[in-house]
């Protein structure tokens, strides 16, 4: 068992060091590339760690369910992933941020420039300079090709126009 405990315990803590750390950046919608599909499939790498700990310890895990308040957490824990399966109602997004990075990734990208008061010709060339290929009227969204990273990128090269991204 001992060198089960020398794999499991330091895959669990990687594991959750990335399911941890994509999963806020997911909350505060901060991921960008690859944090969501880090977040998905490394999470698989958690379960594994877990599967692995417990099978190390399953003696002292068995312990646990003598013990009241431990069992309290456990089903504490049960019902509010009970709970997570049904909806409050309403549109099922509330988040502020979410809203504005939708509401841009539905506006031409004309328009986006416009609220910056830069020329739209300018920031059209600007981003094309990085690479982007827009063309008034294209929606940001269109643009990004739903990728929310891209989408971000896009954001920055319209909202930075001195270039320091």
């Amino acid at each position: 068992m001992a060198s089960l405990r020398n794999w499991a315990t330091p895959l669990t803590i990687g594991a959750f060091t990335i399911s941890g750390v994509t999963g806020v950046l997911m909350f505060f919608h901060l991921d960008t590339g690859l944090n969501k599909v880090a977040h998905e499939w490394l999470s698989w790498g958690l379960l594994a760690g877990v599967g692995l700990h417990l099978t190390a310890n399953f003696r002292a895990f068995k312990t646990y369910f003598k013990r009241p308040k431990a069992m309290a957490v456990v089903g504490i824990a049960a019902l509010l992933l009970a709970g997570s399966f049904f909806s409050l109602g309403g549109t099922g997004n509330t988040s502020p941020v979410a809203a504005v990075m939708q509401g841009m990734g539905r506006a031409p990208v004309d328009r986006v420039i416009a609220l910056t008061g830069e020329d739209v010709d300018a920031g059209l060339a600007r981003l094309g300079a990085a690479g982007i290929k827009a063309t008034p009227g294209q929606t940001i969204g269109a643009l990004s090709g739903g990728d929310r990273g891209k989408q971000a990128e896009i954001l920055q090269v319209i909202f930075d126009p001195s270039g320091t991204q």
